[in-house]
């Protein structure tokens, strides 16, 4: 499924692209995730090209016009190559990167692991598409302690074995009071009990699927697929997962869709509960028993995005009155405090994307704070929060429509007269103050 004229035993891909949001290590290496690969291909013609987004036409970056491996026509599984989570050694540069098939292949825009009490990693992960899952990954194998070239070698084969899992919530309040509207149920609270679906374990001697009437293989190909069959909620773009440092509790930021309830698309559900939804939410999920490799959960949502006073938003039982309106978020990370940080992508509210900063725990829980804005046109990307410092990608500013090089939407960062470009920026205190207290 991964074979290709120029490479026969699918065993090694040219590059990888567009790279999102993945996660560290305990073992010392980075993940990335391969997000949009779609738009590079041209020319789908199976079904499984169009789950995935791949059109039957020209692609929208026209690389099939210079290089064959991007017409499907002639190379039809070099889109099978993309769609991974990548690791990367960042201590040894004659390291080659690899792409970790036993992950599942979607759009990934999350790969955050989380140790078992046993030292198994557990990795969480997204596919950023509307109506799609999200997913986690647990290791067969122990993590190795210590930076020998023997426990670093062993611990890089750690996501090669293991069982891939997508999730099923269901919701615990009667259907009839999930009404699209995100009106809250009797109970008050959008909540429930899930269960992870085993989908392929992959393992030293092969792998087996559990899935009825795809091989192993298929699975991690088309892992949508696996998905599909096997009745996974579909929610409402699954970007970034993330465990919490300090309380094991799981995040999920769902960004948006408008398409929900709309035509013959699904309605919503308690974990989705608004039809045309413009503003997204995020999701506290709870391990059974605390445990990362558990084979069931507890769910809540702990923000149901959009404006304070839209009577459907929900900040985990804050007072709105005393919150930042919030839309669209994106990225999520931690500080060592435990307070969840929330880029956005796509603010729905009539202003610019930014960062925000919100308690997860004790009586401040679900006071939410806007901390920085970016520029017109610009997404807010890779926040890393440390104790006296921020740092946060400024993605595209001014990409907004009808702008061009002669008629810029924004000069940032470097003023008039100069071209707009994308930055990283940091931001601290000037007394030097802990930024998350």
């Amino acid at each position: 499924l991964v074979r290709t004229s120029a490479d026969p035993e699918g065993r090694t891909v040219l590059g990888t692209l567009n790279n999102c949001a993945g996660g560290t290590t305990p073992w010392g290496t980075t993940l990335h995730g391969e997000e949009n690969f779609n738009q590079y291909f041209a020319y789908g013609s199976s079904a499984t090209d169009k789950r995935y987004g791949i059109g039957t036409g020209a692609s929208e970056r026209k690389w099939e016009r210079f290089d064959k491996r991007f017409d499907l026509r002639q190379e039809p599984n070099e889109a099978h190559r993309q769609g991974w989570v990548v690791e990367l050694d960042p201590y040894d540069p004659d390291s080659t990167p690899r792409k970790r098939t036993a992950l599942g292949r979607f759009k990934h825009e999350a790969a955050q692991p989380r140790l078992t009490a046993d030292g198994r990693p557990v990795v969480y992960m997204g596919d950023d598409e509307r109506f799609d899952y999200f997913y986690k990954f647990v290791s067969s194998k122990r993590m190795m302690k210590g930076s020998s070239r023997k426990a670093r070698e062993h611990n890089l084969t750690l996501l090669d074995e293991g069982t891939l899992y997508v999730a099923k919530l269901t919701g615990d309040s009667p259907a009839a009071e999930i009404d699209g509207s995100g009106k809250r149920p009797v109970d008050g609270e959008f909540d429930g009990s899930g269960v992870w679906i085993p989908l392929a374990t992959a393992g030293a001697d092969g792998a087996v699927s559990h899935v009825p009437g795809m091989s192993a293989e298929e699975v991690f190909v088309f892992t949508r697929l696996a998905g599909d069959k096997v009745g996974a909620t579909k929610m409402d773009r699954p970007e970034d997962v993330e465990p919490s440092p300090r309380t094991g509790r799981v995040y999920v930021a769902l960004t948006n869709n408008s398409n929900r309830g709309k035509g013959t698309n699904p309605g919503a559900d308690e974990a989705n509960p608004r039809n045309l939804n413009k503003h997204g939410q995020v999701l506290e999920l709870a391990e059974h028993w605390d445990d990362p490799a558990s084979d069931g959960f507890a769910w809540r949502l702990f923000l149901v995005a959009g404006d304070p006073n839209d009577p459907a938003t929900y900040y985990a039982g804050y007072p709105k009155e005393k919150v930042s309106p919030i839309s669209c978020p994106d990225n999520i990370a931690f500080d060592p405090h435990g307070n969840l940080w929330l880029s956005t992508d796509g603010n729905a509210l009539g202003s610019h994307d930014g960062l925000f900063g919100v308690a997860t725990h004790g009586e401040r829980r679900g006071e939410l704070k806007q901390f920085l804005t970016v520029p017109k046109g610009a997404e807010t990307c890779g926040p890393i929060i440390q104790d006296r410092r921020v740092l946060v990608a400024v993605q595209h500013p001014g990409e907004v429509d009808g702008a061009s090089v002669e008629k810029p939407a924004s000069v940032w960062p470097d003023g008039p007269g100069r071209i707009v470009r994308p930055a990283v920026v940091a931001v601290w205190r000037k007394d030097g103050r802990d930024i998350g207290v």
